[in-house]
This record gives structure tokens, sequence and C-alpha cells, in this order.
């Protein structure tokens, strides 16, 4: 039994002061009681730690390389894409691997415990499948046991380069299946999952309606099981006209209309929607996955956040192109977005509880959700996934209970004071910092000098 003690704990019932945690050699938490004897470890706060719930590992290696105007003048979501795709033709298996470690473990340092992996590069340059079906999904697997963080896999349906059908260019092709062979891709990379850590978990993620047919769509959801069901959906205002031309309908209205979404579903960015289409998600029990800092390097638009919790919608928090892994900016961002739109403050804030109470709690609850993950919450049986928090700083100076959290979240220094992380009881970030840092960034630097910045 590891036991840690906190000065403050938040637990479902709300703030308890000078608490256990007892966490069994299982991983998960065997007790909270009352502070006495000896601990392994001791902390200023203790918070469950967030599961980042959507992540292109692959696209960390490309951070700052795509801030310059190329020749066309309306620079945008699209040609970003494009130069994403030509980065793509230059990763091999193990550039792949040495990039995901590297995003796992700053997650780690950040103050996730866990990852939902939306996994979509799956083939070698050209789109020929690799000896192993599996492969990159092993190396997905491999990098996140290399750091010790929680991961749900989600390998990726793409088929189309649009809803017209047309086939996959550059390098579109190596996110590229049929349906027939998603399943056995699938079956693959479910078997490197169930191979690992007990608390990893696989899912589905058919891409988007943009690449997927009504077929593809079935083949996913039949091999889903219980599992989670992650797609991206309603992104870009050219995403939306170009489904509802060739589909009939707007994204939201067709999901909603043909399938059964319910708290298995998690939809990723959600940012161009309807009153009417926000109020639909949100009482659907499906999970909103937003993405605020790489929604705003891409100008994907605002997601419907004030509206979507008024009518009791579930969300939760990824870093997606992993352009800069920051828990607490992430949910700042979110929050921030809403005062712009709205020229108001404490958005998000609630009638009882502070905007950074409310998203703290909305992030470890709709990540776990939509991970498929028992944790979410400092409670016997869940996971020990838990961030242990320093107060005694300049940022938070000793602040308690939810003035800490609004100081964690909007003080803008939060991330420096993460001292300890904890998934399924690996205690894998220690004094701020995590064991295999320097390892691992070494492996990752020489990736990232051999690419290079032309791209």
């Amino acid at each position: 039994m590891v036991i840690v003690h906190a000065k403050q704990v938040l637990t479902p019932e709300g703030w308890a002061q000078n608490r256990a945690v007892h966490i069994a050699a299982d991983g998960r938490i065997a007790a909270v009681t009352a502070q006495g004897g000896a601990c392994d470890s001791a902390v200023d706060m203790l918070l469950p730690a967030a599961v980042n719930l959507h992540s292109h590992a692959f696209q960390r290696a490309m951070s700052g390389l795509t801030e310059m105007r190329g020749p066309d003048p309306s620079d945008s979501f699209w040609t970003w894409r494009r130069l994403m795709y030509r980065y793509l033709d230059r990763l091999t298996p193990d550039d792949i691997e040495a990039i995901a470690a590297q995003v796992f473990l700053e997650m780690l340092e950040a103050g996730y415990a866990g990852v939902a992996e939306f996994h979509y590069l799956h083939h070698d340059v050209g789109g020929a499948a690799y000896g192993a079906l599996g492969e990159l999904s092993e190396r997905i697997v491999a990098a996140a046991e290399a750091v010790g963080i929680g991961l749900t896999l989600l390998p990726v349906l793409y088929q189309w380069g649009g809803c017209d059908g047309r086939a996959l260019q550059g390098g579109q092709q190596r996110f590229g299946s049929t349906p027939e062979q998603y399943v056995r891709l699938h079956e693959a990379a479910a078997r490197a999952v169930r191979a690992s850590h007990a608390d990893y978990h696989i899912g589905v993620a058919p891409h988007s309606l943009r690449a997927v047919d009504a077929a593809g769509m079935r083949a996913a959801l039949d091999v889903a099981g219980a599992g989670p069901i992650h797609m991206h959906l309603a992104e870009q205002l050219a995403e939306v006209e170009e489904v509802q031309a060739a589909w009939g309908a707007r994204p939201v209205e067709w999901l909603f209309e043909h399938h059964a979404v319910d708290a298995r579903w998690c939809l990723i960015h959600a940012t161009q929607m309807t009153a009417g289409e926000t109020e639909r998600l949100a009482r659907s029990g499906a999970v909103a996955g937003l993405c605020p800092i790489t929604e705003s390097s891409l100008g994907d638009g605002i997601f419907n956040g004030v509206a979507y919790l008024d009518h009791g919608g579930r969300l939760g928090f990824g870093s997606d192109s992993n352009i800069h892994i920051a828990y607490f900016d992430e949910l700042r961002t979110l929050e921030y977005s809403q005062r712009l739109r709205d020229r108001s403050r404490a958005a998000l804030a609630s009638a009882q509880f502070s905007t950074g109470r409310v998203l703290v709690e909305a992030a470890v609850q709709g990540g776990a959700q939509a991970a498929g993950r028992q944790s979410g919450a400092i409670a016997t049986g869940h996971w020990a996934d838990l961030v242990g928090l320093c107060t005694d700083n300049a940022w938070v100076c000793n602040r308690t209970g939810d003035a800490a959290l609004d100081s964690l979240v909007f003080g803008g220094h939060g991330q420096k004071c993460v001292s300890e992380v904890w998934s399924a009881g690996r205690h894998i970030v220690r004094g701020g910092e995590h064991a295999k840092r320097r390892e691992t960034s070494e492996r990752f630097r020489a990736v990232v000098e051999r690419l290079g910045q032309d791209i």
C-alpha cells in the first residue's frame, strides 16, 4: 500500500482537509482517510488527474513550423492541413514512437494521467501496409508504456479525401483503410493494448463525415462494442457546407438522425453548431471534446460553451495538435473565448462554484468518460490518477479551495505548480519532472533535428 498525504483534497463530496489517499498494489484507490502515521509522499493539494481526450501525437514535431504565410493570401486550417500531409511523408516508425513518447511525457508533466490517442497514422509512405498491420499502433502503445501514461487507443477509420469519395492523396494515403482492412487493423491494435497495462483500453474513431461513408460508419461501430467512440464533428464552416451538400443535412443533424449518440460518444471540436444542435448534443450524454489551444491556432471558431453547460452538457479537454501541451491553459483558453465572444466575465462559472472549479471538474469527469477509464474522482475503487500540486509559491500563495483552482487556471503558472503525478498508481512525475525526461527528450530532439524545418 502506498499512502499520499495532502493538506487539501478535492473529493466527490467537495474539499477535504488533511487527508491520506491509500493506493493499492493494483493501482486503484483503496481508501481516503484522515491523516495518521507515515506516508510515502506529501503534497499541498491533491486533485484527480484529467485524461487528455484528444491527441495526434505525431504533430508535436511540427510545433512552430507552420506560422509563415504561404502563397495563398487566405491562410487557413486547410492550408495548414496540406503542410501536415507533406510532413507525414518523412516519418518512420522509430520517429513516430520517439515523438509519441515525448508528447506523452509532456502530458504527464502538465498534470494529465491518461490520453485518448486519436491514432490515424497507420501505413507506410504511399499507403502501403506494413508487414504487421498494427505496426504503428504497437509503437503508440510502446511509447505510452515507456513513460507510464494511461492509454485509450482509438484507431481511426479514414476512407476518402472528401464527401465526394475522392481518393486519398499524398500524406493522406498513410491514413487510409477500407472498412474490411480497418476491422483487421483494429484487431491488431486491440491485441497490443490488451497485452499491456490493465488500465489500457481500446476504442474506435470514424474520422469524420468527410472521411467515412455509411458502410464505414457501420464497420467502425460494429467493432466498438461498449468501448468509446470518437469522431471529429462540425469543426470548420467548409466542412459543414460540404457535408450538408453531400449528405443532405448538417453534420450534427445527420449524425443524430442516423445513430444512437449516447455516453459512449465523444464528438471532437463541434465549434460550428447551431443553438438547437448545441442543446441536442448536451442532452445526449455524449462528451464534447474541446481542444481550445489547437482550435485557436487553426481558427476553428468558438464552442458554444455557456449554452452547452446550461443544458447540462458534458465536456473534456485535449491537446490535439500538441503545439503547446498545458492542461490549465486549455481550460483558461476556453473560458476566455466565451468572454471575448460575449464581452462578459466568469462566463462558465455556476451559482455554486467558481470558473476554475467548474472547468476542473468538467475536465476530469468528461475526460474519464470519453476514455472509458474509471478515473476522474478521488474515490475508492477508481484508478489512482492523481496530480499533486505545490501551493506554497508566488502564484497560488497558499490559497485553498476554489480560490486555489482559480489561481492555477487563470494565474498563468498552473503547470509550474505540478509536482507529483500518479497514473493508475504509477508515480511517474516527482518534483515536477519525469524520471525519463532526459533520455526521452534527447531521442525526440534527434528526430526533429534530422527532419529539419522545411515543410
